[in-house]
C-alpha cells in the first residue's frame, strides 16, 4: 500500500485520491480550510437557522430543526450548538443501535438531561439481526444496513412532523478525502443516501421473508422532503472549529463520557478514548474493515490527531503499528453469538474477504506486506 505524506491515511480506502506530491484528499481539504472565509459561513447558518424559525412558524411546528443524535461527541455538541448558539428549537432524534453498550446508554441519557425532547427508532430487532448477518455474509460489512436505519430516523421526522431543517454532522466526502461519494463537498445533506455505504440501496434487503413494509425505518422519501422544502445542512460545514478533539472536548465538559482511562486499547484496535462508544458491534466492524482494506480505526484516528497538531506524523505511525487491526477475542465471541455463527465459520468468512495487502509469514500468521512503519524506516 502506498501512504500519504502527510498523515497516515492508506490507498486502499475505497475512493481516496492523492495530489501528484503524495498527499491525500483529507488532507488537502484540511489545509483549503484555512482559505475559507469562515465569518461569512458564519452567517450564512444564521440566516438559514433565521429562516428554519420563519418556517417552522408558518408550518405550525413545534420545533425549527432535527438533530439525528447518538449521545456521541459530535451529536452531543451539534445539539446544543443549534439551541444554545443558532437559538432553534431541535427535536433530537436517537436511532438506537443494535447491542448497546453501557456507555452509550449512559450517554444518550446524558444528552436527554441536558434538557431537550428525544424521540428513539428502533427497528424491529429480529429484522435487523438478520439483516446485519447478510450483510456479514455477502459485504463483509455488518453496520451497513444499520447505517440505512440511523440516517434515516432524522428524516423520516423530518418529513412527518414537518420540521423545516436537518442537521447533520460530518459530510464524509470533506474529512476523508475520497471522491466517488454522491454527497458531495458542500453543505446539502439531503442526499445521504448518496454515501458509498448507502448507495447500494435499501431494496436490494427485500426478499428471503423481509418485505418492504418491514424496512420503512430504513429509508427516507426525498423526494417528499424537497417538496415540503425542508432543508439539510452538515454542520460541519460552516464551523471552523468543527474538529473530532474538539467536540470531544466540548461534549465532556457538557457529561459526555469516554472510555476509562484504563481501558485496553489492543482489545479494541486503537488508542483514542472517545470513538465509537454507542454500539459493540463496531469494534468487530473495524477489526474486518482492517481485514478487508489493511487498515483499521487507529489509522482513522491518527489521521485525525496528525491533521488536528496534536501528533506528528512519526507518533502517528507508531500508534498504528502498536494498535491498528487489533482485537479482544471477546467482542468476536459476542457478535458470532450475536448473529448465530461459529467463531471458526467467522475467520473462514473473513479471510474470504481479506485484501491482497496481506500475507502470511513463516509462522503461518497474517501479516501486511510493506506496511507504512517498513516503508519510512
Amino acid at each position: 500500500m502506498k501512504y500519504c505524506v502527510k498523515c497516515v491515511q492508506p490507498d486502499s480506502r475505497p475512493g481516496i485520491y492523492f495530489n501528484e506530491k503524495g498527499v491525500c484528499g483529507a488532507c488537502l481539504y484540511e489545509d483549503s480550510v484555512k482559505q475559507i472565509d469562515w465569518n461569512k459561513r458564519g452567517k450564512t447558518l444564521k440566516n438559514i437557522a433565521e429562516w428554519a424559525k420563519q418556517s417552522a412558524r408558518d408550518k405550525n411546528s413545534n420545533y425549527d430543526c432535527v438533530v439525528g443524535v447518538s449521545g456521541g461527541k459530535d451529536s452531543t455538541f451539534q445539539a446544543i450548538y443549534a439551541r444554545d448558539t443558532l437559538g432553534l428549537r431541535p427535536l433530537l432524534v436517537n436511532g438506537e443501535p443494535e447491542c448497546i453498550t453501557e456507555i452509550g446508554e449512559k450517554n444518550i441519557e446524558n444528552l436527554k438531561q441536558l434538557g431537550f425532547d428525544v424521540i428513539s427508532l428502533r427497528p424491529n430487532p429480529r429484522i435487523m439481526k438478520n439483516l446485519i448477518k447478510k450483510d456479514f455474509y455477502e459485504a463483509m460489512n455488518p453496520l451497513k444496513v444499520t447505517e440505512f436505519a440511523l440516517y434515516a430516523s432524522a428524516y423520516i421526522i423530518a418529513d412527518k412532523f414537518n420540521i423545516p431543517l436537518i442537521i447533520q454532522g460530518e459530510n464524509p466526502g470533506l474529512t476523508l478525502g475520497v471522491r466517488n461519494t454522491g454527497v458531495g463537498t458542500n453543505d446539502d445533506a439531503l442526499n445521504v443516501n448518496k454515501l458509498n455505504t448507502l448507495s447500494s440501496g435499501w431494496e436490494r434487503y427485500i426478499g428471503n421473508g423481509v418485505t418492504e413494509e418491514d424496512l420503512f425505518m430504513f429509508r427516507y422519501d426525498e423526494k417528499s422532503i424537497r417538496k415540503k422544502e425542508i432543508r439539510g445542512i452538515w454542520l460541519q460545514y460552516y464551523l471552523k472549529e468543527w474538529s473530532q478533539s474538539y467536540n470531544a472536548e466540548f461534549s465532556m465538559a457538557h457529561g459526555f463520557t469516554a472510555r476509562p482511562e484504563y481501558f485496553n486499547p489492543y482489545e479494541i484496535g486503537t488508542y483514542a478514548s472517545y470513538y465509537q462508544l454507542d454500539g459493540k458491534l463496531a469494534t468487530v466492524h473495524q477489526f474486518i474493515k482492517s481485514v478487508k482494506l489493511g487498515f483499521g480505526q487507529c489509522t482513522d484516528h491518527a489521521c485525525y490527531d496528525i491533521r488536528a497538531g496534536l501528533i506528528t506524523r512519526e507518533d502517528g505511525i507508531e500508534l498504528v503499528k502498536r494498535y491498528d487491526g487489533k482485537i479482544g477475542m471477546r467482542y468476536i465471541k459476542e457478535f458470532c453469538d450475536y448473529i448465530d455463527i461459529s467463531i471458526d465459520e467467522f475467520w473462514h468468512r473473513t479471510n474470504s474477504f481479506r485484501g491482497d495487502m496481506w500475507e502470511k509469514d513463516a509462522e503461518g500468521n497474517w501479516k501486511l506486506e510493506n506496511p507504512i512503519w517498513e516503508q519510512e524506516y
